[in-house]
């Protein structure tokens, strides 16, 4: 057992060192991807010792061979990249337009585009894709507004973000549950709003750029 508390608050610090043991299993081919995106999203959303510990029961510590993944070991090496890569991309250079339409048809945000503080996303009778998993921020807080009447909207965000959901679903659905806290320094986006007779659904993913990643290191372990 990793833990002798598992009703013990969950730290930055530990809920990171349970992704890095979660990204060397499926490098080595011990999870599908599926199941790595599955776990590192729940990971991130953890608010206690209980909920970390059954994502890594059936792993090894990071180069430790049969040994348990600790939370006590110290992190600090662990948490400062993310830290360091969140800080790049706050703040600076030219900020996306505060509003997307679809009516009777679509909208995307996606790739490096820049959120703006607000930020509000309509559809009607149509579709609309927001993708935050290589897009930068205003802003350390950003609010997103969904509105979905007829129609469907997704969001994507990487497995590492803070986010809150908070919209409201009528004779519809709003999904809140990707919310929960990221790395330390990543921004934090709150994604409101609400769905009549339409869906807003949002999901952590990685990118393909992270799967390519993570696969080349897979291959190299096999090499």
């Amino acid at each position: 057992m990793m833990s002798e508390l598992p009703e013990m608050r969950a730290s930055d610090a530990e809920r990171e060192r349970i992704a890095e043991a979660l990204r060397e299993a499926v490098a080595e081919g011990r999870l599908t991807m599926e199941e790595f995106e599955e776990r590192l999203e729940a990971a991130y959303k953890a608010k206690t010792h209980g909920e970390l510990e059954p994502l890594v029961r059936d792993l090894p510590a990071p180069g430790g061979g049969g040994a348990a993944v600790s939370l006590t070991k110290s992190s600090g090496a662990a948490a400062a990249p993310a830290a360091r890569d969140w800080a790049g991309r706050i703040g600076g250079g030219p900020v996306s337009g505060p509003v997307a339409i679809g009516v009777m048809g679509g909208f995307q945000r996606k790739g490096t585009w820049t959120v703006p503080r607000r930020f509000t996303a309509f559809v009607f009778w149509g579709g609309g894709e927001i993708d935050l998993r290589d897009a930068r921020f205003e802003d350390g807080e950003v609010v997103i507004r969904c509105i979905a009447i007829m129609g469907g909207m997704q969001v994507t965000v990487p497995p590492d973000l803070d986010v809150h959901v908070g919209g409201v679903g009528i004779m519809g659905g709003f999904d809140d549950k990707a919310s929960g806290a990221g790395t330390p320094g990543s921004p934090r986006v709150r994604i409101t709003g609400f769905a009549f007779w339409g869906g807003v659904g949002v999901d952590r993913k990685v990118t393909k750029a992270e799967r390519a990643r993570l696969r080349e290191a897979r291959r190299r372990e096999l090499e």
